[in-house]
């Protein structure tokens, strides 16, 4: 981190929509508060597995509760998640796995469209509600981020490699060692330690902490 600038981590899955929301508000705030904003793509599967924690739509009252709040969620911070009924069983349905492995790839070998990228894989699935599993899809996502149709076949490649598979296993390790149960996961380093926060609500207490 640059001198007095705080390193911010977010951990995220864009299969989680509450992720895209601390995505977009973290974004605007990296130019406005005095820190450094890494992204650190993870995956949520992983986490829920090693922590046993479920899915919250798997209660059918916290389902319910969690459509109305992204809703709410989405108009306050002006993100376009477009909720509909069959979302949480969307959600369950479908693995991020490739995808976020896609997105590794590109943050080892292409960082810069690393934040255009991640964005996208959410328009599609959380706006426009199309799959993000299939190869032609998550290449379809790549090249509407402003990849280059090489660039993403390269990386689609990378897939399978052991590399970016490890990676993506590291990183998910490294949020669940910071104690994340859930995405996305903020980590702050603040004062020579590390605080976490979960969810996308609560940024103002992770202002409030780090002097912001």
């Amino acid at each position: 981190a640059r001198m007095g600038r705080t390193l911010v981590e977010l951990f995220y899955d864009v299969i989680s929509p509450y992720s895209w929301l601390g995505f977009e508000v973290l974004c605007r705030y990296q130019h406005i508060w005095n820190i450094d904003l890494r992204f650190r793509p993870a995956f949520l599967g992983g986490i829920m597995q090693v922590t046993g924690n479920k899915p919250p739509a798997m209660l059918p009252k916290r389902g319910e509760y969690l459509l109305k709040d992204l809703k709410r969620m989405a108009k306050y911070y002006q993100v376009p998640v477009h909720v509909s009924g069959d979302d949480s069983q969307r959600m369950l349905a479908t693995s991020s796995l490739a995808a976020m492995r896609f997105i590794t790839a590109i943050d080892m070998t292409h960082p810069q469209y690393l934040e255009p990228l991640s964005r996208e894989f959410w328009m599609r699935f959380w706006s426009q509600h199309e799959d993000i599993s299939k190869p032609e899809n998550i290449v379809a996502v790549a090249q509407q981020a402003g990849l280059s149709a090489e660039l993403s076949q390269k990386a689609l490649e990378m897939i399978s490699s052991p590399t970016v598979k490890d990676r993506l296993k590291e990183t998910t390790a490294e949020a669940i060692k910071y104690g994340a149960f859930g995405m996305p996961a903020v980590v702050a380093h603040y004062d020579g330690e590390p605080h976490l926060f979960f969810g996308s609500d609560r940024l103002e207490l992770l202002g409030s902490v780090i002097g912001e």
